[in-house]
């Protein structure tokens, strides 16, 4: 397959630094430069305004885009789209069931089996903070607002809701409460219960935690976050496993610089593979036994296998991983300064750039992601002005 050649072709790149592999290796090959192609998105039913592209899935011969659409008066509402071919798209029917999640912009996707889920948040009340909600795609293709009582995602224990993941079991969201790393969990996408101040997955004696994302490692759920020492200034990589989202084990990344996080996680190749800042640049952490679920996660230990990339003048953060087949991985990333795009071909062991169409500062209202299928590369940016959407053919070279 198409994805599989370039990791073919790229492989040639891993098995020349492979011996001189070093904890971060900031030198890389030059970039690969796709063609990228333009998609055009419809603008949904309603007030025309702006679109506001903020996340991209694919599973099942699908594609979704999910975002919103802010009119000339500066006010908002939730917006979605589907393709069966990544080049041809059409609007998701959306029905909220609440004033804010009328309101909302919908931030981060899962989907399972072809079914489409969000986060979708808006700032609102006394005193500004998100009203946060989850959305679920029925059985007619209509995105529907879940009914949620207030302080599921809100109120004084909140702190945020960061990302919506699906697996066999069902769907998991991960963030964080008053009491740290926090999850929700939920069989069908719609109703989801909330798990806090579980023990070794909330903060306790050994420091304040925060839960940043999560993958399903199927029997279970791997969440990879952080820990803030008591009277530190650096906080320090973790990760939790769990078989059914209510008892949690934690297990600690390596930190040999004192400084990192993991906030993107991926299963990639039979290994979990996670991604975060570090202090100069971005950390990649491995732990090789998948096989075995959220059991096994962990058990023969986590290793730093290098890194990529270098600081910016401001602060780094991974807005995406994503596996792209064959051991193949990409990274969203921004430096405090501009966004940027890497490819790996060996599960995070070595990495090359990736150029992308537009420049797109990293801060304010700005966004990009992208997803993955057998022959396709999708693309979503906004640069604080303007939303666009591409796709590219994944290059191929003969052996």
């Amino acid at each position: 397959m198409a994805a599989r050649r370039l990791v073919a072709m790229l492989g040639v790149v891993g098995v020349l630094l492979a011996g001189c592999v070093r904890a971060r290796a900031h030198v890389e090959p030059g970039p690969l430069s796709p063609r990228w192609q333009p998609l055009a998105l419809p603008v949904p039913p309603g007030t025309p305004g702006r679109l506001v592209l903020r996340d991209v899935v694919a599973c099942a011969g699908r594609w979704f885009v999910v975002g919103g659409v802010t009119d000339p008066a500066g006010e908002t509402r939730p917006a979605a789209w589907a393709s069966a071919d990544g080049s041809s798209w059409s609007s998701v029917p959306i029905a909220s069931s609440s004033f804010y999640g009328a309101r909302h912009v919908l931030y981060a996707a899962a989907c399972r089996q072809g079914r489409l889920g969000a986060l979708g948040a808006r700032n609102g009340g006394v005193h500004g903070n998100p009203r946060t909600g989850t959305w679920a795609q029925d059985a007619g293709g209509t995105l529907r607002e879940a009914v949620a009582p207030f302080e599921l995602y809100g109120g004084p224990r909140a702190v945020s809701v960061s990302r919506l993941i699906a697996g066999p079991g069902g769907w998991l969201v991960v963030g964080s409460r008053a009491d740290g790393a926090a999850v929700w969990t939920s069989p069908d996408g719609a109703r989801f219960t909330l798990h806090e101040g579980v023990p070794e997955l909330a903060g306790d004696a050994r420091g304040r935690t925060v839960g940043l994302d999560a993958v399903a490692v199927p029997p279970g759920w791997l969440v990879v976050g952080a820990v803030l020492p008591p009277r530190g200034t650096a906080a320090l990589p973790l990760a939790w496993a769990s078989m059914d989202g209510r008892a949690w084990r934690r297990m600690e990344l390596p930190a040999s610089d004192g400084r990192s996080q993991a906030q993107r996680v991926a299963l990639v190749g039979g290994a979990v593979v996670a991604v975060g800042p570090a202090r100069d640049g971005f950390g990649v952490w491995r732990a090789a036994d998948a096989g075995g679920g959220a059991e096994r996660i962990g058990a023969a230990g986590w290793q730093r296998v290098g890194g990529f990339g270098a600081a910016g003048p401001g602060v780094s953060s991974v807005h995406g991983l994503v596996p792209a087949g064959g051991g193949g991985l990409l990274a969203v990333t921004g430096d405090g300064s501009r966004h940027g795009l890497w490819f790996s071909v060996d599960s995070g062991g070595s990495w090359r750039p990736i150029v992308l169409p537009v420049a797109v500062p990293d801060g304010g209202d700005t966004a990009v992601a992208a997803a993955f299928d057998e022959d396709r590369l999708m693309l979503i940016a906004d640069d604080g002005g303007e939303s666009r959407a591409w796709w590219a053919a994944v290059p191929t070279v003969d052996r």
